[in-house]
């Protein structure tokens, strides 16, 4: 009994730890001279991501894929490993 309980213990812990280390990272070029700020909903969290103005970074979001970015233009569903044209204060999947 005490070793079910310690294993069902175990894959708890495992199974939550996993999802805290889980994120999508996406390169992105921002060619507008204005950094924008937008909600995203991961796995049904919602959080913030911010894209710099007139430059090409990487951006990681916390949250299992895909997350959804909503923009002033339309929603975005990023999985991971995308290259992002931002322009116009929208975001276009290279």
């Amino acid at each position: 009994m005490k070793a079910r309980l310690s294993m069902a213990a175990l894959m708890a812990g495992l199974m939550v730890s996993s999802t805290a280390w889980a994120a999508i990272t996406v390169r992105y070029y921002n060619r507008d001279s204005r950094e924008y700020t937008w909600s995203v909903v991961c796995s049904g969290v919602k959080t913030t991501v911010s894209f710099g103005k007139s430059q090409t970074a990487s951006v990681t979001i916390q949250g299992s894929g895909p997350c959804t970015v909503q923009t002033d233009a339309g929603n975005v569903v990023l999985k991971g490993g995308e290259n992002l044209d931002i322009k116009d204060g929208r975001i276009i999947i290279n």
